[in-house]
């Protein structure tokens, strides 16, 4: 029977004035093939979800001043990483900020790290490459066309 793993996990959508998202490309090893995500991960024992999106985010892209738009979605989901079965719950909260250039200083997360993108909706929309998660242009679009502000709606996705 293989062990299973749980992780709570925090993640952003960090989305351009331009309607461009930014994402990162994982690789288990410089073989494998990769998969693009929002950046983000784990929150440790007794931290609070947003204390560990600014940790993540600062280690993972170099950002530190940014202002935490509203959840948008919630899921749970269980794949495998480098050895290991992970059952992850995890959130992803909006991020508006301007493009930049991100900065990997975690010397950890940058061995997994093939690289960083910012991509067009229709890009994403459009892509063959692995994202996750898989509707994730859906889910900004939605948001834009609603037009949600962070206190309204809390959307209860689940996503398994």
């Amino acid at each position: 029977m293989v062990e299973v793993h749980d992780r709570r996990a925090v993640r952003a959508i960090l989305l351009s004035p331009q309607q461009e998202v930014l994402l990162m490309q994982l690789r288990e090893s410089p073989e494998a093939e990769g998969f693009w995500v929002t950046p983000g991960g784990g929150v440790q024992e007794g931290e609070a979800e947003e204390s560990a999106l600014r940790r993540e985010l600062q280690e993972e892209l170099g950002l530190a001043e940014f202002q935490l738009g509203p959840m948008l979605l919630r899921r749970d989901h269980t794949f495998n990483w480098q050895g290991r079965r992970v059952r992850q719950r995890e959130r992803l909260y909006l991020v508006e900020t301007m493009r930049f250039e991100p900065r990997m200083s975690d010397v950890v997360e940058a061995r997994v790290t093939a690289g960083f993108r910012w991509w067009r909706l229709d890009e994403l929309r459009a892509t063959g490459e692995s994202v996750t998660p898989r509707h994730l242009a859906a889910i900004i679009e939605g948001w834009l066309r609603a037009g949600k502000t962070g206190d309204e709606n809390e959307p209860d996705v689940r996503i398994d």
